[in-house]
C-alpha cells in the first residue's frame, strides 16, 4: 500500500449514515496513519457538527432529497443538483484522492457521480435490508457494494456485493463482563428483570407514547425500565423518573453498560440498531418505524424476524398485544434464550474491517494499474 493515501467520504442526514463512516475513517486511520481524510456532506444537516466532533474536516454541498408533496425545495432540486454536482468536481479535482466511499445521504449521490467520471473507484456501504434512492443511482458506477443483509441482488448487481455487515461500536463486543459495572451505573436490582427502551437520539413518539401508557404495567410486572426518550421528548417525559424502577434518559452515553444490564429490549429497526442487536445478542421487541423512507425500518426488522431472532409488533398493533407480547416474553425463559442465541448468529462484528480490507483492495488494484 502507498503512502500519503487520499480518501473522501460522504455519508448523512442521519446517524445511520453519519457513524459508520466516521467509524471507516477512523479504522482507515488507525492502520494508515498518513492518511489525509476529507468528508462531504450536505449543508445544514448534522454531518455538518458530528463530522468535526469526531476530528475530521468536512465540506458541505447545497443539495437536500425531494419531499413527497409539492414544496419550494422541490422546485429548487435540479439547481441545487447541478449545483453539487459542480462543487463535487470542484472538490474531486482539489483533493485528488485515491478511493471515494458513500454510506448513504442526499450528499453522496453527486459526489460518487462525480467521482466516477473521474475515473476514481467508488464505494457504497448500503446499510438498510431495502436500499435509499441515492445508493439505487450509485449502484452502477460503484466497484463494490458493501451489505449488512442477504439477497440484496434484488437491488444491485450480484457480482458487485461483498457482504460485511454495518460498522457498530467496538465496545459493545465486550459487554458480558460487564454487568456489575451496568447496574451500578443505572443504579439497578439485580434481582429484578430489566429492560431498556430505545427510540433513537432524537427519539419516537409513538414509542414514548406506548411506553407513558404502560409505566403501571411495568410498575406491576416488577420490571425496572431504562427509557430513552430523546432529546426531543426529554421535557415532556422526565416527571416520570421519579416512580418506582422508571429510568427516563435523554440519550445514553454508555451504550455498552445499558445493553449489558438489559434483559429484554424494545427498539426502533434503524439499520446501525439492528447490527448492534445482532452483536448484544438479547432478546428484541423490534417497534419500527413506519415514517421513514420506504418503509426501510419494518423491512429491517423483518429480515431478523424471518430468521426467528425477534419479535415485531408495528405501531398499529400496539394497543392491542403490547401488554400480552412482552408478558410472554417476560416470562418465557426459553424464548428469550432461543432469541438470544438465534440473533447472536445474524451478527457480522468486524465489519469494520472487513470494509476497510475492501477499500485497501481497490486502490492497491488502481495503484497497480497505474504502475
Amino acid at each position: 500500500m502507498s503512502k500519503g493515501l487520499r480518501v473522501i467520504l460522504s455519508g448523512g442526514g442521519t446517524g445511520g449514515h453519519i457513524y459508520p463512516a466516521i467509524a471507516i475513517a477512523n479504522e482507515l486511520c488507525n492502520r494508515h496513519p498518513d492518511i489525509s481524510v476529507l468528508f462531504v456532506g450536505a449543508k445544514d444537516r448534522m454531518e455538518m457538527q458530528k463530522v468535526p466532533q469526531a476530528g475530521y474536516e468536512i465540506v458541505g454541498l447545497w443539495i437536500s432529497g425531494i419531499q413527497r408533496k409539492l414544496t419550494l425545495s422541490n422546485l429548487l432540486f435540479p439547481i441545487k443538483l447541478l449545483s453539487s454536482l459542480w462543487k463535487s468536481k470542484q472538490i474531486i479535482k482539489k483533493f485528488n484522492p485515491d478511493i471515494v466511499i458513500g454510506t448513504g445521504g442526499f450528499a453522496s449521490g453527486p459526489l460518487l457521480k462525480m467521482a466516477n467520471s473521474a475515473k476514481i473507484p467508488t464505494i457504497i456501504q448500503e446499510q438498510n435490508s431495502f436500499p435509499g434512492i441515492t445508493n439505487k443511482w450509485l449502484a452502477k458506477g460503484a466497484r463494490i457494494i458493501c451489505v449488512a443483509y442477504d439477497a440484496m441482488d434484488r437491488f444491485f448487481p450480484k457480482e458487485k456485493i461483498v457482504k460485511t455487515g454495518n460498522p457498530v461500536r467496538q465496545d459493545l463486543l465486550e459487554i458480558k463482563g460487564k454487568r456489575d459495572k451496568a447496574l451500578l451505573k443505572y443504579n439497578l436490582d439485580k434481582d429484578k428483570k430489566i429492560v431498556l427502551i430505545l427510540g433513537g437520539s432524537l427519539g419516537a413518539r409513538r414509542m414514548n407514547q406506548l411506553i407513558e401508557k404502560e409505566l403501571d404495567f411495568f410498575i406491576d410486572k416488577e420490571v425496572q425500565v431504562i427509557w430513552q426518550c430523546g432529546k426531543l421528548y426529554y421535557d415532556e417525559y422526565k416527571k416520570y423518573a421519579d416512580q418506582k424502577g422508571i429510568q427516563v434518559h435523554q440519550f445514553l452515553d454508555t451504550m455498552d453498560l445499558a445493553y449489558s444490564a438489559a434483559d429484554i429490549i424494545v427498539s426502533r429497526a434503524g439499520a446501525s440498531s439492528v447490527s448492534e442487536l445482532c452483536i448484544v445478542a438479547k432478546p428484541v421487541l423490534f417497534i419500527p418505524s413506519p415514517n421513514v423512507a420506504e418503509d426501510h425500518q419494518t423491512k429491517n426488522a423483518k429480515a431478523i424476524v424471518d430468521q426467528d431472532a425477534a419479535i415485531m409488533l408495528k405501531e398499529s398493533e400496539l394497543n392491542e398485544k403490547f401488554q400480552n407480547t412482552f408478558s410472554e416474553l417476560l416470562t418465557s425463559k426459553d424464548t428469550q434464550e432461543k432469541l438470544g442465541r438465534a440473533i447472536k448468529k445474524m451478527a457480522l462484528p468486524n465489519a469494520t474491517s472487513d470494509i476497510v480490507l475492501e477499500i485497501e483492495r481497490l486502490i492497491e488494484e488502481r495503484s497497480f494499474k497505474n504502475q
